[in-house]
Order: structure tokens, then sequence, then C-alpha cells
């Protein structure tokens, strides 16, 4: 079977978005009062969390005793206010996709090729990335999108790209996953996926071995051979 579906991630793969994600949560914490500031550093070693609800979790469980702690319910709904003022910062522009992502979009598009999102993150981010970036909402850029916040288990589980497969309505052979994070090539490799990477600003010291390709952007230069074949030969 030919190659029919290309599954993306998103934070760090369409976009360099977690100094985004990042900005959200500090400007949310401060809201609340609370005296938690995740610098660069900090969110590195967090993003090793897949999750917004679950970093926060595993934040707090790693402060000192007698400090301020949420309970689940309070950090669900700091995590709305987080995914709200992250749709502002979006909304106010500056965020661009990385570099030939617009243009595999497009070519895939033109090609019939079907084109997925499989996310940890949860749909309204998907929506603001894309309104951000595309001036569309994410239904009328993707065919599938999976998030999640419709899954059981997130990255590094293979539940969310078996789910954009399945309302694909695709195998794995006929698919491939573009991914940015050591977490994210797990979840796509468990799910039966040949995997690009392209390491982001927060992920570009992880190990990707099992990776198809590593490669150091999308730009169409870069592309394997394979992917030439099949989105330029409409």
């Amino acid at each position: 079977m030919s190659l029919a579906a290309l599954i993306f991630d998103v934070d760090g793969t369409l976009a360099e978005t977690e100094e985004a994600h990042r900005a959200a949560f500090n400007d949310s914490f401060a809201a609340w009062g609370l005296d938690w500031c995740w610098s660069r550093a900090d969110y590195r070693a967090l993003l090793r969390t897949t999750g917004g609800k679950e970093r926060m979790r595993a934040f707090q469980a790693g402060l000192p005793q007698g400090a301020r702690r949420l309970s689940d319910d309070e950090i669900a709904q700091l995590h709305v206010q987080k995914t709200a003022r992250y749709g502002e910062i979006l909304a106010a522009g500056g965020l661009t996709l990385r570099p030939g992502v617009a243009d595999l979009i497009t070519m895939a598009r033109e090609a019939e090729v079907k084109l997925a999102v499989a996310t940890t993150t949860n749909r309204p981010n998907v929506d603001a990335l894309c309104q951000c970036c595309w001036g569309r909402p994410a239904d009328q850029v993707f065919d599938v999108i999976a998030a999640g916040d419709e899954v059981a288990a997130k990255k590094p589980a293979p539940d969310v790209f078996q789910l954009a497969m399945a309302r694909l309505d695709l195998p794995p052979r006929a698919c491939l996953a573009f991914e940015d994070s050591r977490n994210g090539l797990i979840s796509a490799m468990a799910a039966g996926l040949a995997v690009i990477v392209t390491p982001s600003v927060y992920t570009d010291h992880e190990d990707h071995a099992g990776a198809a390709y590593r490669l150091p952007s999308l730009e169409r230069a870069n592309w394997p051979t394979m992917l030439i074949a099949r989105l330029c030969s409409y």
C-alpha cells in the first residue's frame, strides 16, 4: 500500500510552541497567586512528562514540605485558564510554522494525501495554532484530529496515533508520522508507524534512535526519497 496519510504531532513539530506554553503557564500561576515560575531549564525537564495537567502534578510532587499544593480539581481549573491564556498569546501573533511545514502540508493536499494530527495537547490548542498560522480552524487544515484529552493514555503510549489511524481508516503501513520528541517517537513506533523526527529547541538533546529519519527541518531539500516520490509525482 502506498503512502496515504501524514500524521503530525503539534507542539515542537508544526511550530516551536513551547515558549508560548511556558509563558501561558507562568501567567496563569501568577494569576492564581502561586509562586511557581518555570524557567526554560525547568520546562525542558518537565517536558519529559506529557500533558499540561500531568506536568503540574509532577512539578508540585517535587515541592518542599509545607509548600502550597493544588488538588486535582484545582489543577484542572488552572489548566483551563492556562489554555485560554495560550490562545490569547497565539491570537496576538508572533508564532510561525517551522520551516518546510507549510509547503509539506500544501503538497500533501495537492497529492491527495490525507492529513492528520495526533497530539498530547487538547483540541482548543490545536485550533489556536491553526488559526494563528493558517488563519483557519484546525478542521479546515487537517482531515483528522486526535487530541490528548480524547484518549485514556497520553504519549509515550500509542493511543492517540491509534485513534488517528482509526479515524483515517488506514493501517500503519499507509501512514507516516512526524514528531519532534522521544516520547512522541516511542508513541508512534508503538502504534506501528514509521517516523520522521525533526528535533525542536526543547528536544534536540534527546535520543531519537528508531526513527526512520532524523531531519533538521521539513524543508523540501531534506525530504527522503520516498516522500519526494509520493508528493511530487501528481
